[in-house]
């Protein structure tokens, strides 16, 4: 798997993920907060599965020399 989400990106997915999951385990909201999963899967992995079909990505190139 090709990595394609940038750093900020990245922290942005881990942290919204870890937040809807802690928010599910404390009953605060129902059980569609395990959707929390997958953001903090993709930004753990660095890579999404979307991005190759929009045509989108956010990781930085690194130049060859």
């Amino acid at each position: 798997m090709q990595k394609n989400v940038g750093g900020i990106g990245r922290s942005v997915r881990v942290v919204v993920g870890l937040v809807l999951i802690v928010l599910t385990l404390t009953d605060t909201i129902g059980v569609w907060g395990w959707i929390g999963v997958l953001p903090l899967a993709t930004g753990l992995l660095g890579s999404c599965p979307w991005y190759p079909l929009l045509g989108i990505n956010t990781c930085p190139m690194k130049k060859a020399q």
